[in-house]
């Protein structure tokens, strides 16, 4: 039986986090061999205030408190799974007091990461496109503009993508990646979750989160392209135009979002063409697994999965949905 879900999942260092809509579950394979499971479920902001849940909005929402419960997953994986040594009895006493030091330094990383990221993705393309008409003697129209910007964005982003992807460590998050999912595929194709069905399967899912990164990318070309349009003047003012593309995020990630749910639901030429960017960066970003990985995807799907079955999604089915509308609140 063919289902739709909107189970989704996150690869970590040695491990997996699942989410359904009733939990949330970490699965990490730990140095003895074993598999350890921990209940991540916590109310969603979405449940805490309902005008979250509203189209658009809940993109935005859903797209901070991913980052920062995939952030507070992979820290809680990497303890896990004896990628870092935690123990503080096992630390040296000079480790022990530079600790509230490399706690000042990671966060001033992190301010110097989001310095960098507008940089790269905002500023530089904007000077090139400015380089551009120059060297061309000529100024380009908004759509045009808009184009050759996204289209550096897109290429710096698969460039990094593709240089982290060569360390081994990050290579193996993505074998973990394409893990997650096969397990999902497998779970939506009402097949048993096995180790041999699950490496049956498809590696590239249209609901990943690298489609979403791709899908705002192609969706800033359209709400960039309407500035300029409304607004013709401001594309001259550099610092003014990086300004507006940074108040452009939510719009651009909440539109995204939309898309991406869209694809994920429906199985037609549109929704093809709009994934295909998306699954096409997922050759670099999910690897095929072993099957050891597999079986920590296997334990985390089934930690997770809803008490409620999903909805099926075959032929007879839609015709009792149009009876019965589906239960479940699918965000």
């Amino acid at each position: 039986m063919a289902k739709y879900t909107s189970i989704g999942g996150q690869a970590l260092i040695e491990g997996i986090m699942m989410k359904s809509p009733e939990k949330t579950a970490l699965a990490v394979r730990t140095p003895d061999g074993g598999i350890d499971i921990t209940d991540f479920s916590k109310k969603s902001i979405r449940e805490r205030f309902p005008v979250l849940k509203i189209p658009f909005i809940r993109g935005v929402a859903a797209f901070i408190e991913s980052m920062v419960q995939g952030y507070q997953a992979m820290m809680i994986a990497a303890d896990k799974s004896g990628f870092t040594d935690l123990e503080e009895e096992e630390k040296p006493k000079d480790e022990k007091k530079q600790s509230a030091f490399m706690g000042i330094l990671m966060t001033v990383a992190s301010v110097l990461g989001v310095a960098l990221a507008v940089v790269l993705f905002m500023y530089l393309p904007r000077k090139a496109v400015g380089g551009l008409q120059w060297l061309f003697g000529r100024e380009f129209s908004g759509l045009v503009r808009s184009l050759i910007e996204q289209f550096l964005k897109l290429a710096i982003f698969v460039i990094y993508v593709w240089a982290v992807s060569l360390m081994k460590d990050i290579r193996r998050v993505f074998m973990y990646h394409g893990a997650e999912h096969k397990t999902i595929f497998c779970y939506e194709n009402g097949l048993p979750l096995t180790v041999e069905n699950v490496r049956k399967q498809r590696r590239f899912h249209p609901r990943c989160g690298t489609s979403f990164m791709i899908l705002m990318i192609l969706v800033s070309v359209i709400f960039s392209t309407l500035v300029q349009i409304i607004f013709p003047g401001v594309y001259h003012i550099a610092w003014l135009w990086v300004i507006i593309k940074i108040l452009l995020i939510p719009l651009v990630c909440g539109a995204g979002f939309e898309l991406l749910k869209i694809c994920g639901k429906y199985d037609n030429l549109f929704t093809k063409i709009v994934s295909a960017p998306g699954l096409w960066l997922q050759r670099i970003t999910t690897r095929e697994p072993e099957d050891g990985m597999i079986e920590v995807a296997i334990a985390a799907l089934r930690a997770c999965e809803p008490e409620t079955p999903d909805v099926d999604r075959s032929v007879d089915a839609q015709d009792a949905q149009e009876e019965e509308p589906e239960s479940h609140d699918d965000i």
